[in-house]
């Protein structure tokens, strides 16, 4: 059964021991010298980038299309603004809105957006972690994720975001990037657009 919670699994451990600012995430939405940024996770999923980058002191707001997993991020942050603490204080840096990002991007004005799109080719032979198997069962194919980066791209004031396997092909349709920051598994393209 595919749930999403704040307060307890795998979240927790990646808070406790994931490098802070010095992470690969970090790093690609661009925070350096202590300055916050504003951030819009335009394909949100379970979350867990957005929760990560509040941590760190981002005012993130999530964009999820799909229904199903909206409520179960909407349930996951009531249950962490209950919960308290130090949950409580970043789960209220995430804002969360439900429609297509490629609709909603135009009409607020971003410094960051990050988009991990659902992609279906895998140079391995082994199975996604099992979250992320439900996730592409109850989302579906992401078959306008090239249309929604065209449209990041064109209301971003400072920098997009593309995470993907670190070994997936380069996006056809979209211009280079301006760097990467490669991870063992996860890599981040970043296009500059200032």
């Amino acid at each position: 059964m595919l749930k999403c919670s704040f307060i307890e699994g795998p979240i927790l451990h990646r808070l406790k021991y994931g490098k802070g600012r010095g992470q690969n995430l970090a790093k690609a939405v661009g925070f350096k010298f202590n300055k916050n940024r504003t951030i819009i996770d335009a394909t949100a999923g379970l979350g867990y980038d957005a929760f990560i980058l509040a941590s760190l002191g981002a005012n993130v707001t999530l964009i999820e299309r799909s229904e199903k997993i909206y409520d179960l991020l909407k349930a996951a942050i009531s249950e962490a603004k209950l919960y308290g603490g130090e949950i409580s204080k970043i789960v209220n840096r995430m804002n969360l809105l439900f429609g297509d990002s490629k609709d909603i991007l135009p009409n607020i004005a971003p410094e960051v957006i990050l988009i991990d799109t659902m992609y279906k080719d895998r140079k391995k032979s082994a199975l996604v972690k099992n979250d992320m198997r439900l996730v592409r069962e109850v989302v579906g194919s992401d078959s306008d994720h090239v249309e929604l980066i065209n449209v990041a791209l064109n209301n971003a004031s400072k920098r997009v975001v593309i995470k993907q396997p670190r070994y997936a092909e380069t996006l056809d349709n979209i211009k280079g990037c301006s760097h990467q920051i490669l991870g063992k598994i996860i890599r981040y393209d970043v296009y500059v657009t200032i």
